[in-house]
């Protein structure tokens, strides 16, 4: 990889962009600026590591490789030709391309990504150009370029993150309604926990707020033991990748400070959860297990409440949730006096129902629904 800094971009989902720029900074990594969707930075071969590493929101890390203005095929196929590919791939190492076109005379993406192909080569046989991240787990060792085309300005940029960040390596299934990991971690985040106070999740699912709870509370990087694009690159640094997780390892704490308990009324969810927190090698710091939400008192506080609860777009019926939202604005009121809550919400029906004055922490999108963050300090 070249000696210059890499001009870097977290991808995040919208909304969560001041949460990945303040993990960055965290990180003494200096955010560029933001955009819909991202964070950019400039960062050396260190620090791009590092943020593959330890981001508990972003969805991968791009590196840009080249960006040029382009009207017509011939000129895209002289310039691409001038473009670095050696830096990040090996010569007739598999490629695949991510091509989107917008008020550009370049329109298609697929003949955009087979000029690039032929210059590159190494890509599999048949269409070189791949819609979205449903690809990736069919191809995990070729190296994804991403190119952008707006107005005739071409941007290509290098995923070093392989397999999408979320992916833990934890949760090979999750339960009726899995909630994605940077979405808990942004909610622990947004919320302000540390891992200091007893943190509870009375709809814990298949366990995903705990667990990335127990993470954050251990000091456990988040992509520790996982294998990432970077590391089949020309120039990686093996013997700084080894020190980099080396120090991340020795930080880890023996236990967690506080209290971490998820309960849920499925049986199933509750053994899927465990099973999910022995594979992320925190499950004698979470206590889980079956019950109404009814049937949930809180530790010896103050502390966090942070779920998920069904909100009638995929799991139960909207008419059924009336009760549960009344009936669970009325607990937090009588046992959890002093307790910071965070949950996510579809729709007006939380604040409404719950009778609580909520703050909104961030609001994104999952599976095409609008969603929020609520807190309420």
């Amino acid at each position: 990889m070249p000696a210059h800094p890499h001009r870097c971009f977290a991808v995040t989902a919208p909304g969560l962009e001041a949460i990945t720029a303040a993990e960055l900074a965290v990180l003494e990594i200096a955010p560029v600026g933001t955009e819909p969707g991202g964070v950019e930075f400039a960062a050396s071969s260190d620090q791009l590591y590092r943020a593959n590493l330890e981001l508990r929101t972003a969805s991968r890390i791009i590196v840009r490789v080249a960006e040029f203005p382009a009207r017509a095929f011939y000129e895209l196929e002289r310039k691409a030709g001038r473009v670095p590919w050696g830096e990040v791939v090996p010569a007739g190492a598999p490629v695949r391309f991510r091509v989107t076109s917008k008020k550009s005379r370049l329109y298609h993406a697929d003949a955009i990504a087979q000029r690039l192909q032929a210059i590159v080569g190494g890509g599999p046989e048949g269409n070189p150009s791949i819609a979205d991240d449903s690809g990736d787990e069919g191809a995990p060792t070729a190296q994804l370029f991403i190119v952008r085309v707006l107005r005739d300005l071409v941007t290509i940029s290098a995923d070093s993150s392989g397999a999408l960040l979320h992916r833990r390596g934890y949760r090979p299934a999750g339960g009726k309604a899995p909630l994605r990991e940077t979405f808990a971690a942004a909610m622990l985040l947004r919320a302000g926990y540390d891992g200091t106070a007893p943190l509870v999740d009375p709809f814990c699912g298949s366990g995903t707020i705990p667990i990335e709870a127990a993470l954050l509370a251990r000091r456990m990087a988040p992509g520790l033991g996982r294998a990432f694009a970077f590391q089949r690159w020309p120039g990686f640094d093996a013997a700084a990748w080894q020190a980099l997780t080396a120090r991340a390892s020795e930080r880890i704490l023996p236990a967690a400070p506080a209290v971490i308990a998820g309960s849920d009324r499925d049986a199933g969810a509750i053994a899927m959860a465990e099973a999910n927190a022995e594979r992320a090698g925190v499950a004698g710091a979470i206590g889980f297990r079956t019950g109404a939400v009814s049937t949930v008192h809180p530790p010896a506080g103050p502390g966090l409440l942070v779920t998920n609860p069904p909100y009638g777009v995929r799991v139960g019926r909207s008419g059924d949730l009336r009760d549960l939202y009344a009936r669970l604005g009325a607990l937090i009121r009588e046992r959890w006096k002093g307790w910071t809550v965070a949950m996510l919400a579809a729709g007006p029906m939380p604040e409404r129902e719950m009778g609580l004055p909520f703050q909104v922490g961030w609001e994104s999108n999952t599976g095409g629904i609008p969603i929020r963050c609520l807190i309420r300090p």
